[in-house]
C-alpha cells in the first residue's frame, strides 16, 4: 500500500515502492542523516547502558535507517522511532514518521492511536530524564516545573508534525478529488460536444430532406400541369389556335406562380426562418411554404401572392387539374370548418402530389378526389380510375424521384396521422390519409 501522498494516479516510474526517483532519492537523504543522528546519540547510549561503543553506534545506524521505508510502512517507522526513544535518540525518524503517517491514506483511528503512544513515550522518557538529570545534580529546576518541561517536550516533539501530517494529508486529498472531477468534467464536456456534432449531423440531413420534400411539393405540381398543357399546346396549335392561346396563358400563370413558391422557399433558405422554426421544435411538415410567406410579408412582400396553401383552395387546385384535361370531381362530406395551418398544408400537399401522380402515371384517368370533416380528424382520398388508352398529350414522358409517396408520408406521420396508399383491384391507385385536428 502506497502512503506517501504522491499523485497516486501518476505511472510508476521510480524504483521499488516510490512513485519517481527523486522521492527515492529524497527519503534515502532523510534516512542517512537519520542513520547519522542515531549513530551520534548511540555513543552516549552505550556509555550509560555499559556497552561497547561500537554496539551503540552499529544499533543507532540500523534504528535510523528504518527511515528510508517511511513511505512503504509508516507504522514500522514510527514504532521503531517509539521503541528508542528510551535511549534518547531517533527525534528526526519520529518527527518525520508522524508526518508521513498522518499524510498517508491510514484510517484516523490508527494515526490517532500511534500518534498518542509517541507523546505518552515522549513524555515518560522528558519525564524520568529529567528527574535523573535533578538527581546528579546536571539540572536545577523545581520539582513541579518537571511535568511541564515533559508535557510541554513530548506536545512540541508530536503535535507539529501531526498537524502539518494531517493538513497536508487532506489538501493532497483535495487536489485528486478536484483532479479526478476536472477529468470527468472534460471528459463530459467531450461526450457532449461528440453528441452535439451528431445532433446538428441529424438537423442537417432532416433540413435537407424536408427542403427537398418542400421544393418537390411546391414545384412538381404546377411544372407537371405545364408540360401536360405544352403538349396539348403542341397538339392544338394548328387546329385551335383559341384554345391554344388559352393554354398558352394558362402555362405562364403557372409558370408565375411556380417562380413565386419557388422564390418564396428560396427566401426561407436565406432568413433562416424555416431553421428557427425547426430548432424550436415545429413538425417539419409543418415549416414550409407558411413560414416563406411569413417571411415574405416580414420583408415587406404583402401582396397576397403566394398565401400558403390551405384547403380552401382545393376547389381551385382540381380546377387546374380540370383544365390540363383530367375529368376529376371533388366531393365534401361533413360540415366545413377551420383548422391549424399545419393540418390544412398538410392535406392540400397530399391532395396536390396525388394528382400530381395522376398526371404523371395515369394521364386522362377519371379522378375522384374525396374530402371528409370529422369529430377530430380530417380525412382526404385520391382515388383514380385505370388509364384510357394513351394519346398524344398523354404520352408525355415525365420525370420521377419517387419520393412523392414517401414525402407525403412523412408529413402525414409527423402530424400523428395514418397514411395509407396502394393499387385498387379496379386496376387504379389509391391515396388516402387522416390527420388528427
Amino acid at each position: 500500500m502506497t502512503t506517501t501522498g504522491e499523485d497516486h494516479t501518476a505511472a510508476l516510474t521510480g524504483p521499488l515502492w516510490w512513485a519517481r526517483w527523486r522521492s527515492a532519492a529524497f527519503d534515502v537523504g532523510l534516512a542517512v542523516l537519520s542513520a547519522g543522528e542515531c549513530a551520534a546519540e548511540g555513543i552516549s547510549f552505550a556509555r550509560d547502558a555499559g556497552i561497547p561503543v561500537a554496539a551503540g553506534i552499529v544499533f543507532g545506524l540500523v534504528a535510523g535507517s528504518v527511515l528510508v521505508l517511511r513511505r512503504r510502512w509508516p507504522i514500522a517507522v514510527v514504532l521503531v522511532s517509539i521503541a528508542v526513544a528510551p535511549a534518547q535518540m531517533g527525534y528526526l525518524m519520529g518527527i518525520v514518521g508522524l508526518y508521513t503517517l498522518a499524510a498517508s491514506e491510514l484510517p484516523r483511528r490508527i494515526i490517532g492511536a500511534l500518534a498518542g503512544m509517541a507523546m505518552v513515550g515522549t513524555l515518560i522518557v522528558t519525564f524520568v530524564r529529567s528527574h535523573q538529570d535533578m538527581a546528579d545534580g546536571s539540572l536545577k529546576i523545581g520539582d513541579w516545573l518537571v511535568p511541564v518541561v515533559a508535557i510541554t517536550t513530548s506536545l512540541g516533539v508530536t503535535a507539529p508534525p501531526l498537524l502539518l501530517g494531517l493538513y497536508v494529508g487532506a489538501r493532497r486529498r483535495l487536489m485528486e478529488s478536484l483532479r479526478e472531477r476536472a477529468y470527468s468534467l472534460e471528459r463530459e464536456l467531450q461526450l457532449l460536444a461528440e453528441r452535439a456534432e451528431e445532433r446538428a449531423e441529424w438537423a442537417r440531413n432532416e433540413e435537407r430532406t424536408r427542403i427537398a420534400r418542400e421544393m418537390h411539393d411546391v414545384v412538381a405540381h404546377r411544372v407537371s400541369l405545364m408540360v401536360v398543357h405544352a403538349a396539348a399546346l403542341q397538339a392544338i396549335a394548328r387546329k385551335d389556335p383559341e384554345k391554344a392561346v388559352r393554354n398558352a396563358a394558362l402555362v405562364g400563370d403557372m409558370g408565375r406562380q411556380a417562380l413565386t413558391e419557388l422564390r418564396e422557399m428560396l427566401g426561407v433558405l436565406r432568413s433562416g426562418e424555416g431553421l428557427e422554426r425547426r430548432a424550436q421544435g415545429v413538425p417539419l411538415a409543418a415549416v414550409g411554404v407558411a413560414a416563406a410567406v411569413a417571411a415574405s410579408r416580414a420583408a415587406g412582400g404583402g401582396d397576397g401572392v403566394g398565401e400558403g396553401p390551405c384547403l380552401a383552395e382545393l376547389e381551385e387546385l382540381v380546377g387546374q387539374s380540370a383544365a390540363a384535361g383530367m375529368v376529376v370531381a371533388l366531393s365534401v362530406e361533413g360540415d366545413v370548418r377551420l383548422y391549424g395551418a399545419e393540418v390544412e398544408q398538410t392535406a392540400f400537399r397530399v391532395v396536390q402530389e396525388a394528382l400530381t401522380n395522376v398526371h404523371k402515371h395515369a394521364a386522362g384517368a377519371k379522378t375522384h378526389v374525396r374530402l371528409a370533416h370529422r369529430g377530430g380528424e380530417i380525412a382526404m382520398q385520391v382515388e383514380n380510375e385505370p388509364p384510357p388508352e394513351p394519346s398524344s398529350a398523354a404520352s408525355v414522358r415525365f420525370p420521377s424521384g419517387g419520393n412523392g409517396l414517401l414525402g407525403m408520408k412523412e408529413r402525414v406521420t409527423a402530424l400523428g396521422g395514418v397514411f395509407v396508399s396502394g393499387p385498387t383491384e379496379a386496376g387504379g391507385f389509391r391515396v388516402s390519409a387522416v390527420i388528427p385536428t
